[in-house]
């Protein structure tokens, strides 16, 4: 035990002024007390839990590991510098030096005394913490990762040598060198199960399978919704400029193909909203197959013909979209959106994050400055309560809907609901009953890493709406300048395509894509079933890969009670490979209307190479769409193949999309080794 007298005493008398000769010793010997440490046998420090100063560096390593702080090399030396410096402090602090010299500065007997009893006191406690070590069981040695091995093959030998490791739990520091004057600290190595810097994502798509084969003898009748969204090659280029091939999941071959403008030919005049164009020609991947293609375009309403707008902006300013390619992107592309409207065009401004509220009330497009205002405002923070924004931005966009105009809401989010509704299914139905209401929906995805996309097609396809991916500015210009009329104002919804195929000239077919829009037969006639939109100047396509009859099948005829085409009075539209029927509606309508279209031979070219430059530039894409969805029918053609193609089929390509194509399936082929 300590004398409390003894202590007072230490605290009442003065500090001798060593002399310089003193102080030189002092410093001599506190080196070789260290040098001497450092070749103890004895167990480190740093394990025991009396040992302040590895509890110390243990526990601010702890708190950076809980800021989810991902060390890279740069970052580790600055981490590591203050540790060091603060464990060369407390080690040169609490090490029981007492140079002769010093001691013989003192010449009375209590000051020796008191001297003395405090350095047997701290000697003893050192030798109950070395006790305490020794009886520790002996720390697994963390397996070091490829940027940790690289960065101690780079050190020098001699330093490592003299750099003894410090263990606690799972976390290796590397101990002072024995470099005179100086303290020498080496990386700190990450434990085993740090994060690596590049994050896992969590990106949710809708599992499905491709479209089978059919026979055309026992299911003649394919019938499906239109789908005009682009997310999908959107997402796709982001994960190939990203050295990763994208989830097949991800890949939906008809937004891929959709994405592109084409040059069909569109109607005269608004009375007819679309036109419908259809070719077939033979299979680049398959010598037994023909293509039928189905182009349809739409109405390019003019400018002067163009309706008032009233807009909401529905912005996701939770937590989650506080990187810089979901809210900072999202806000240049709006302020974007917003230079294309007319003066009198109206537009109100709904955020959510922990709960929804009104940033901008209607405000007039003329207005300009304080809209933007309020875009620049925005500020990420909180909980995703998607449900209740939804509810807010449909209440404004009644509250100054525009009879016979656009009323539509604008959703900007990376999907992560968290608060209120936020299963897909109970969404689905909020959308379906808001839907009623006359007002449309476009869903905007940004960000990746916990992209909802599932949700996001969900909301969009049963909201009489449409869904776009913003990875870019340029991008966001597409979509929101560029494509303005077709994203905002719509010439139909609820459009609906029904091919019927003659099986006295088909025996086979399969649809390319459009797996998430299949409908049932009976739904084509069904006004109360909901389906795509089209807008202003949009550009459909869809393809299927026939067999004509006699060709090769790949499903067998049945033998028994095979529907039979044999007729003594004669098949009527014999002819015929197909027969198209589209149905539609008004955007305010709710009667559907009928367009139908045969194809024949007269529709037919001779080889691929006479097809025009569009046709085989979409059939280009649609073999690069499911080549990454590692399609059966594509394992003999190879990226080089399709590459040459798209090549072959670039034609006009003002804004580049074309050509950028064209370097995305070379990144496809060189991340799938070629083969794939």
């Amino acid at each position: 035990m300590v004398n409390d007298n003894e202590l007072d005493l230490l605290r009442t008398i003065s500090v001798p002024t060593p002399e310089a000769k003193a102080r030189a010793q002092a410093l001599e010997a506190a080196l070789a007390a260290y040098d001497g440490n450092q070749n103890s046998s004895e167990a480190a420090q740093g394990s025991a839990a009396k040992l302040r100063l590895i509890e110390r560096a243990s526990k601010l390593w702890s708190e950076m590991m809980q800021k989810k702080l991902v060390a890279t090399p740069a970052i580790a030396g600055l981490v590591a510098l203050p540790i060091a410096g603060y464990a060369a402090f407390h080690i040169l602090k609490e090490s029981p030096f007492v140079p002769a010299d010093v001691a013989e500065q003192t010449t009375s007997e209590p000051r020796e005394q008191a001297l003395a009893r405090p350095a047997q006191v701290k000697r003893d406690l050192d030798a109950e913490s070395r006790q305490a070590v020794a009886e520790l069981p002996a720390p697994s040695k963390p397996e070091a990762g490829p940027a940790e091995m690289a960065n101690q093959e780079a050190a020098p030998a001699d330093t490592l040598a003299s750099a003894p490791v410090v263990q606690s739990g799972n976390r290796a520091l590397f101990a002072p060198s024995t470099a005179v004057g100086k303290m020498a600290v080496r990386e700190i190595a990450p434990a085993p199960d740090m994060p690596s810097p590049k994050a896992q994502g969590r990106d949710r798509f809708e599992a499905f399978k491709s479209n089978p084969i059919h026979s055309a003898a026992e299911d003649p009748v394919s019938t499906f919704s239109i789908d005009v969204d682009t997310a999908s090659y959107s997402f796709a280029r982001r994960s190939l400029k990203e050295g990763i091939l994208p989830d097949p999941d991800s890949i939906r071959v008809e937004e891929m193909i959709n994405y592109f403008p084409y040059d069909w030919n569109g109607p005269e005049d608004a009375s007819t909203p679309f036109n419908t164009t259809v070719s077939i020609m033979p299979t680049p991947w398959n010598e037994h197959s023909r293509l039928m293609h189905v182009a349809i375009k739409g109405y390019d309403v003019k400018p002067v013909e163009r309706p008032k707008a009233n807009l909401v902006f529905l912005i996701d300013v939770s937590g989650s979209m506080e990187e810089p390619d979901k809210l900072p992107l999202l806000q240049s592309a709006f302020r974007l959106l917003v230079g294309k409207l007319q003066p009198n065009d109206t537009v109100s401004i709904v955020t959510y994050a922990g709960e929804a509220g009104t940033v901008l009330a209607p405000t007039k497009a003329s207005e300009r400055e304080r809209i933007l205002a309020a875009i620049d405002d925005l500020r990420p923070g909180g909980s995703t309560a998607g449900e209740a924004g939804i509810k807010e931005a449909y209440r404004l966009a009644e509250q100054s809907f525009v009879k016979g105009g656009v009323n539509r809401v604008m959703l900007a989010t990376d999907g992560d609901f968290n608060v209120g509704q936020s299963d897909d299914m109970e969404l689905k139905r909020l959308i379906e009953e808001k839907r009623k209401s006359g007002v449309f929906l476009s869903v905007f995805g940004f960000g990746r890493g916990n992209l909802n996309d599932q949700m996001m097609q969900a909301i969009a396809q049963n909201g009489n709406g449409t869904a776009a991916y913003i990875d870019t500015l340029a991008e966001a210009e597409k979509v929101l300048v560029q494509e303005a009329g077709s994203t905002l104002f719509p010439i139909a919804k609820d459009v609906k395509i029904q091919v019927e195929f003659n099986p006295a000239k088909v025996s086979e077919y399969r649809l390319i894509g459009y797996e998430t829009r299949a409908l049932n037969r009976e739904e084509f006639n069904n006004d109360r079933v909901d389906a795509g939109e089209i807008g202003s100047g949009h550009s459909v396509t869809a393809i299927y890969e026939i067999t004509p009859k006699g060709a090769p099948q790949i499903v067998d005829d049945l033998r028994y009670g095979a529907a039979s085409t044999a007729n003594p009075g004669g098949i009527r539209n014999a002819d015929e490979y197909a027969f198209v029927k589209i149905r539609y509606k008004a955007p305010d309508g709710d009667v559907s209307k009928l367009i139908t279209t045969p194809v024949t031979d007269a529709d037919a070219v001779a080889s691929f190479d006479a097809a025009g430059v569009d046709q085989r530039f979409s059939v280009a894409v649609a073999a690069f769409g499911q080549k990454l969805r590692d399609a059966d029918q594509l394992a003999s053609m190879s990226w080089e193949r399709i590459i040459e193609l798209a090549g072959a089929a670039r034609g006009s390509d003002p804004y580049g999309y074309r050509a950028e194509f064209l370097s995305l399936a070379r990144l496809a082929s060189a991340l799938s080794g070629g083969n794939r």
